[in-house]
């Protein structure tokens, strides 16, 4: 899933567009409004997460164009104007929802995703790669069952559970701790330094498949595959 991100703060830019790549989606950024609306036209994302205060073209006027001249991709505002009279001028506008800063994000990424679902992006994507194959490992997302050449794998849930979020997102990062809330939800008397010992059991059991857990300091996991 492709989304373009209209932020002119460059640490807000390279926050979220970090962010959301390492959740398994391909970020392209621009940070002024005429930039927004010509690579908008020439690169048709699946969905735009577009800032209202932009140099050179208000991100409102941004909208309008795009509208007027046929451009439908769904479009999340992403603004410190959080007024209900400026909601509803980006509404009008043509934005499909609308998230005031400071946010969560986790939020963002449920919005985006539920953006996608409406407009069937997220479901086409699904539905044309339902397996994921990573060395000897296939991971089936409907059933989510996971097997090794063919024979289930023998993991504890946690371990499937970890293994899953590692499957999802191939070639990016995982954060620590949102494998934590992914392996332990809802376990408030857990550390977080646990994963570390459900990626260490993990890892051992990965050994002859071709894939390697890696631990990449200040970022989280990343499963790889090894060289042929």
């Amino acid at each position: 899933m492709r989304l373009l991100l209209v932020e002119d703060d460059p640490v807000m830019q390279a926050t979220l567009a970090r962010a959301l790549e390492r959740r398994g989606l391909r970020v392209h950024t621009v940070g002024d409004g005429p930039a927004a609306l010509e690579h908008w036209q020439r690169h048709p994302p699946d969905a735009v997460l577009l800032d209202l205060s932009l140099p050179g073209l208000d991100g409102l006027r941004v909208l309008e164009r795009a509208r007027a001249i046929g451009l439908h991709e769904p479009v999340l505002i992403l603004t410190a104007r959080g007024t209900v009279g400026d909601r509803v001028l980006g509404l009008n506008a043509g934005a499909d929802d609308y998230l005031p800063k400071p946010f969560d994000l986790d939020e963002l990424e449920a919005r985006v995703r539920a953006l996608l679902r409406r407009t069937g992006t997220e479901n086409s994507v699904k539905s044309a790669s339902s397996a994921i194959q990573a060395g000897a490992i296939s991971y089936e997302t409907d059933s989510g069952v996971i097997a090794l050449r063919g024979q289930p794998m023998e993991l504890s849930p946690r371990e499937a559970a970890l293994l899953r979020a590692l499957l999802a997102r191939p070639g990016h990062a995982v954060a620590k701790e949102r494998l934590y809330a992914l392996v332990f939800p809802g376990e408030l008397d857990v550390q977080p330094e646990a994963v570390e010992v459900v990626v260490y059991r993990l890892r051992k059991k990965l050994a002859g498949t071709g894939l390697t857990l890696m631990t990449l300091r200040g970022l989280g996991y990343l499963l790889r595959e090894d060289p042929a």
